[in-house]
């Protein structure tokens, strides 16, 4: 299972789920603790503005990124669960969550697995820079991208409410 959430609930939430594997996705300047319990080789740190296009002064995603965390997906062995966050648990950690969602289930639909995290969190509005290298990586040919906007932006929210999904 993977949980998706904000910076602020990461150790609640590992305590919680018996979490073994942490995706951390934030800006190279926020300052965060690292979470109690998880290995080194079980927690990848990704440091991206939540961006979608160039600005100047902010880093944006870059294939690099997509690749990393899709490897690092792969070798997830998911017989413990697994946690996504990024500062607010909205952009950029449910865009990672869609990336393994298609990447697991290689034969659903895009847009079903689009829908199922909208169902899961109405708030999620997948970062579409992260949503379109990962789509390239995993050779989706824009259906994953296609497949979010189709869903939209998420409902207003300062912070999304942490979810679960199963991929």
């Amino acid at each position: 299972m993977i949980i998706v959430g904000p910076l602020n609930k990461v150790q609640p939430l590992i305590d919680e789920h018996g979490v073994k594997h942490v995706v951390t996705l934030l800006a190279p300047d926020t300052p965060h603790d690292a979470p109690v319990g998880i290995a080194p080789d079980r927690h990848l740190k990704l440091y991206f503005h939540d961006i979608v296009q160039h600005m100047d002064g902010h880093t944006p995603p870059r294939a690099a990124d997509a690749e990393r965390l899709i490897a690092f997906f792969q070798s997830w062995d998911r017989q413990d669960p697994m946690l996504v966050h990024c500062w607010a648990g909205i952009s950029r950690s449910t865009a990672a969550a869609y990336t393994a969602l298609c990447m697991f289930r290689p034969d659903a639909s895009e847009e079903e697995l689009a829908q199922e995290l909208r169902t899961a969190s109405p708030s999620a509005t997948p970062n579409r820079l992260i949503v379109s290298l990962a789509d390239e990586v995993l050779g989706r040919q824009g259906r994953m991208l296609k497949a979010i906007e189709k869903i939209g932006r998420g409902a207003d929210a300062f912070e999304g409410t942490p979810f679960v999904l199963r991929p």
